[in-house]
Formats: structure tokens, sequence, C-alpha cells
């Protein structure tokens, strides 16, 4: 790995499928097994090699605050990022582009619940092919036109992404954690400086530069109520704590 490693956690949504939970807290708050998902990534954060971690907030963002300031003693380095306008996850990205500079970047969408251990990512990440310029965790998805799915070839490259779409040629689903260098930093500046939308205005242009880490644990969007009850089943039988 290159000099610097920095996670950045994408926590600063709406949550509006999870109302009325998100009415009065925010989404990265809401709680599996009792505990806040956000915490839960932290846990699995404080088990790898990164210390450094930034947290992007915006809704009901002094709610987070309060959250981040209980955890002094978690060995973390956490560094809130306020955005008055959400600025979009690329948007994001850029705009912390001085803290995230020469650094390996785990970057973690919070909504998401997950049993796996992030260790065999990092090392995949290290093995990444030369002409790819990121890293992406991928599972087998239940509901695969509910989110971005991919087809690899045999060097778990990925050949093609498909965001959405009523009949998904695939169920491998994107994951939204990603690894990532200066490269990838490197080419957003020069194509795309004033992207929004990570999932859809950087990933479809990045085809055949894409590595993939796939794996089999439970993987679940805490979008719905719905999946946030089988997160908390799931929590129930395959503790991460």
């Amino acid at each position: 790995m290159s000099k610097g490693k920095i996670v950045l956690i994408l926590a600063a949504g709406y949550g509006k499928r999870l109302k009325p939970l998100t009415l009065s807290k925010p989404k990265c708050l809401v709680e599996v097994g009792n505990k806040p998902i956000l915490l839960h990534w932290l846990k699995i954060i404080n088990s790898l090699e990164f210390s450094d971690v930034i947290i992007n907030t915006h809704y009901l963002h002094k709610q987070v605050s309060e959250f981040i300031s209980t955890q002094n003693n978690s060995g973390l380095n956490i560094i809130e990022v306020y955005e008055e306008n959400l600025l979009g996850t690329a948007g994001t990205i850029m705009k912390n582009y001085e803290l995230l500079k020469n650094k390996d970047v785990l970057m973690i969408h919070a909504d998401n619940y997950t049993t796996c251990d992030l260790g065999d990512l990092v090392k995949s990440y290290r093995n990444m092919p030369k002409n790819c310029l990121l890293t992406m965790l991928t599972f087998n998805s239940k509901t695969p036109h509910t989110c971005g799915v991919v087809k690899i070839n045999k060097k778990n490259i990925v050949t093609e992404f498909h965001e959405k779409v009523n009949k998904p040629p695939s169920n491998i689903a994107n994951g939204a954690v990603y690894l990532f260098n200066q490269n990838l930093l490197n080419w957003i500046k020069r194509n795309e400086p004033n992207a929004k939308d990570f999932s859809l205005d950087i990933i479809p242009k990045l085809i055949n530069k894409i590595y993939t880490w796939h794996h089999k644990e439970p993987f679940i969007d805490i979008g719905t109520l719905k999946s946030l009850k089988e997160a908390n089943e799931i929590h129930k039988k395959v503790s991460i704590d």
C-alpha cells in the first residue's frame, strides 16, 4: 500500500424510506442489534489497519456529532465533515481531496450492514491489477433489480455495470464499499471533476478498470423498514461484536 490509509464513511443521507424512524434520527444511527449502524462499521474498521476516519454529515448532523464524541476511546481518529448542502458521493470525495490525497482510501456507505471481515478485501486490493483504479466489494443479491449489479471476467474485473434495471443480467451486486488511491483521484480530477454521484457518474466510466472482491456473508442495504428487520434477524444469529 502507499503511505497513509484513511476511511471515508458516507453518512449524510436523509433515509426517507426509513420513515418514521428517520424523522427524528439520522439513518446512520438507526440501530441493528441495539447499536447504531455507524458503530458496527467503526468496529469493523478498528479491526483493520486504518486509524483515520472521515465521516460526512448533513441531516440531523448534531446527533451524529454527539455520537462521534462518544468514540474518543475507540482508537480511531475521527474527523467529521459537515456538508451544508449535500454534495453527492462523488462530490464528497473531491471536497475532501486534501485529506484523501496520496492515501489508500476505504470508502463505505454507512447505511449498509454486513457480518463480513473486510481484511480480505484489503488483501485483495493489494493485489489489484495495475490497470485497475478501484477495488469493489461485491455480493450475491436476492433482489438485484434494486441495486447496481456487475458482470465480471475470469480475472474478477468488471466488464459490465447496470444500476437498478428491471431485468438485471447478473445477481452480483455492488456493495458500495471501495478501496482506491491517488490514481483514481487523478482520474476523477482529469475526467469528471464535477461529478456528483459515484455510482452513476464514475463507476460506469471505469469498465475494465474495476477489480472485485466477492464475499458470501450477508450484506444488506438498510434502506427500508423491511431490510432493517432482516438485518436485525441476521445480527441475532451471527454477531460481529
